[in-house]
């Protein structure tokens, strides 16, 4: 496939879009349904399952693929809510030839999106997203009744998978006397996560777990962890941990009500795996990890690799490099050894058992890194805005370079999403970074009124 062709429908993470605006329609849904039942029955295989989050829009979207699946001759097993993670690795082990995942992730509820993952529990290659599209180019026709698809509902796949998040820890790590307050976020997990750390013997006060359609991801979960924070100080527990709408995200907080976001994270499980002789090569991040993790890392003679934006090209990396350990800032972290996609439940036991292996608690394995001074300012900018071109912004990004001395990093890149040139700056001074960021942007909108 020419790498030049552009996808019209696919991003680094499915479809995604506000419900009821193209492509995020009941129309659109059903066709879609229909164009990937279509290329896997080219396989001659069958079998695909559909699990969902819990904002309300997921009835509506679970009714339509299904309806599409079944159109193309494709039999389907229902999940209900279940975690973007849960679907993969139930895909993987009940030998189903894809998993679809209803859910906008991160995103308020009036968003949504579809995900896939392979037999494998991967995320599909690009052949058979584009195979996909070229389906939806086509007329819908339905295959004859008596080859229409089947429907059926797992019924016990929520066990299924809290057996599996626990299998990822030894059993030697027992949490009974240890507090923890878990934000599900209102979400995929509110069934799951508290039950897991429950089965293994911790006392859990569970936040975010009552959804209602509309309050998913709203004030709470990982993306703002505040209600979290004040839950932990007011319980006076242990550590918390805050996932996303679908479980795929983990932020923690410490016993002082302290943020370990996803750079920290990664340094514990990084440093876990390299104490127990199992970290096997380098750590990937991505261009916006903190200098801190780099740092921290380089210490303990670890190698660390960036990547663009995406838990996409981080696992690209390790998939190529052979590697176990990656992630990103935001908490997407990738455990390799322990299953095959982002898993917020997966990840946090990692760290509970680094606490555990270690006798340390949270706040002191954070400690390990020190994490820099990061400001990052959003510049309106033109899509057509060629930052590479202005020689006065890469003689400013070189001048910043100069003050920074090696102490700090710089870096300018263009949303993917959004009309703004994303100016992040690190260093060791908090007013320095700050004033460079600033610095840097008003040189970005200057040379935008002059070009």
């Amino acid at each position: 496939m020419s790498e030049a062709r552009k996808k019209r429908y696919f991003g680094t993470d499915g479809i995604r879009g506000k419900v009821g605006e193209h492509p995020i329609t009941p129309e659109f849904i059903l066709k879609l349904g229909w164009a990937i039942g279509r290329v896997m029955k080219r396989d001659g295989k069958d079998g695909i399952l559909i699990g969902k989050d819990t904002r309300i829009s997921g009835y509506m979207f679970e009714s339509a693929l299904q309806a599409g699946l079944s159109a193309a001759g494709v039999n389907i097993s229902l999940l209900g809510p279940m975690p973007t993670p849960g679907v993969a690795y139930l895909t993987r082990t009940l030998h189903a030839q894809a998993g679809i995942v209803i859910s906008a992730s991160h995103n308020p509820f009036y968003d949504n999106g579809i995900k896939f993952f392979s037999s494998e529990g991967t995320k599909l290659p690009d052949e058979l997203e584009f195979a996909i599209e070229d389906e939806l180019d086509k007329p819908m026709e339905t295959v004859d009744s008596k080859h229409l698809g089947k429907a059926g509902r797992i019924v016990d796949a929520a066990g299924r998978y809290i057996e599996f998040c626990k299998s990822t820890i030894q059993s030697k790590v027992d949490l009974a006397g240890t507090k923890i307050v878990v934000d599900c976020a209102h979400g995929a997990t509110y069934h799951i996560a508290p039950n897991v750390f429950k089965e293994l013997g911790a006392t859990v006060i569970a936040i975010g777990s009552e959804p209602n359609g509309l309050n998913i991801n709203l004030d709470c979960g990982s993306t703002k962890p505040a209600s979290l924070q004040a839950a932990v100080l007011e319980h006076q527990a242990d550590l918390g941990i805050a996932l996303d709408g679908d479980g795929d995200r983990l932020i923690m907080v410490d016993h002082k009500g302290e943020e370990v976001d996803g750079d920290e994270i990664l340094f514990i499980i990084a440093e876990s795996r390299r104490k127990t002789e199992s970290l096997n090569g380098s750590v990937v991040g991505t261009v916006m990890s903190n200098l801190g993790l780099e740092h921290a890392l380089q210490e303990r003679s670890i190698g660390f690799v960036r990547t663009l934006v995406g838990d996409r090209y981080v696992m690209e990396v390790l998939k190529k490099e052979g590697w176990l350990i990656g992630g990103e800032s935001s908490g997407h972290i990738l455990c390799l050894d322990r299953t095959s996609t982002g898993d917020g439940i997966v990840s946090a036991l990692q760290v509970i058992s680094a606490m555990f292996e270690s006798d340390s608690t949270l706040f002191e394995l954070k400690s390990g890194m020190k994490k820099y001074p990061q400001h990052l300012v959003n510049v309106a900018a033109d899509k057509t805005f060629d930052l590479s071109d202005s020689d006065v912004i890469n003689q400013a990004i070189r001048d910043v370079e100069s003050e920074l001395a090696g102490s700090g990093r710089v870096l300018l890149r263009p949303s993917g999403t959004e009309p703004v040139v994303r100016v992040m700056v690190e260093g060791v001074e908090t007013a320095q970074v700050i004033r460079l960021a600033n610095q840097l942007a008003d040189v970005i909108i200057e040379s935008q009124k002059n070009k």
